[in-house]
C-alpha cells in the first residue's frame, strides 16, 4: 500500500514539473516576453543615447529593438532547422 502511495506522489510531482516547464516555454516564446524586452531595450539605447552620447534618441533607438525583433524571428527558424537535422 505505500509503495503505491509514494508512486501516486512520484507521479504528482513530475505532473507539476512538466507543468512548470510547459508555462516557461511558453512564456520563452510569447510576444509578451518578447515586446516586453524590446520595449526596454529602447527605453535603455533611449536614456544612452540621450545622456552619454547627447543625440536624439527617439529614432536612434529603434536600431537595436529593430534587430532583437528580428533576432526572435530568425533564432526560432534557426532553431528549428537545427532539431530537424538533429532528428
Amino acid at each position: 500500500m505505500a509503495d503505491t502511495i509514494e508512486l501516486v506522489e512520484r507521479i504528482e510531482k513530475l505532473e507539476a514539473r512538466n507543468k512548470r516547464v510547459e508555462d516557461n516555454k511558453g512564456w520563452e516564446t510569447s510576444w509578451t516576453r518578447r515586446l516586453s524586452i524590446m520595449v526596454l531595450t529602447y527605453l535603455t539605447v533611449c536614456v544612452y543615447l540621450h545622456f552619454v552620447v547627447h543625440i536624439s534618441p527617439w529614432v536612434n533607438a529603434l536600431v537595436p529593438v529593430i534587430g532583437y525583433f528580428l533576432s526572435t524571428l530568425t533564432v526560432q527558424r534557426l532553431k528549428q532547422h537545427w532539431l530537424r537535422r538533429r532528428k
